[in-house]
């Protein structure tokens, strides 16, 4: 079984730079880097929870979509906050407009810092290709 790189365009730039990729696919499984609430086209941290929350999903869909895969498909859902008291109630909103229902397996992870002082949360995926449909 082959492993594939996956850098949709845009992200071409960050595997160049910091030396790893936004996703490898084995088969059918996709494991997606670390997703962040950057906006794309400034690279700067969205304001508040909901927001980087929010550009995070994204950034993972948008991912999983080049790797040729779907937020349906997500088996596995790791999120790191840096304030689990204050953060996890916002953050499950968001989290629960992009998985409605057949909810991964969650783990939420607290930590000191994230890799910019501004980010308030990262998230990471795992997506078995075409297991989400039904």
């Amino acid at each position: 079984m082959k492993r594939h790189l996956i850098n949709p365009g845009s992200t071409r730039a960050t595997y160049e730079r910091l030396h790893f990729s936004q996703a490898n696919r084995a088969g059918d499984t996709v494991w997606v880097s670390g997703q962040v609430g950057i906006d794309p086209a400034t690279l700067q941290a969205a304001d508040g929870m909901e927001a980087q929350a929010r550009l995070a999903f994204e950034g993972a869909k948008a991912v999983l979509e080049a790797a040729g895969a779907s937020l349906a498909d997500v088996v596995e859902l790791t999120t790191f906050h840096t304030d689990l008291r204050g953060g996890v109630a916002e953050f499950m909103e968001v989290k629960d407009k992009y998985f409605p229902d057949r909810y991964p397996a969650w783990t939420a992870v607290g930590v000191t810092q994230l890799a910019r002082p501004e980010f308030l949360v990262e998230i990471r995926v795992v997506a078995v290709a075409g297991s989400g449909a039904d």
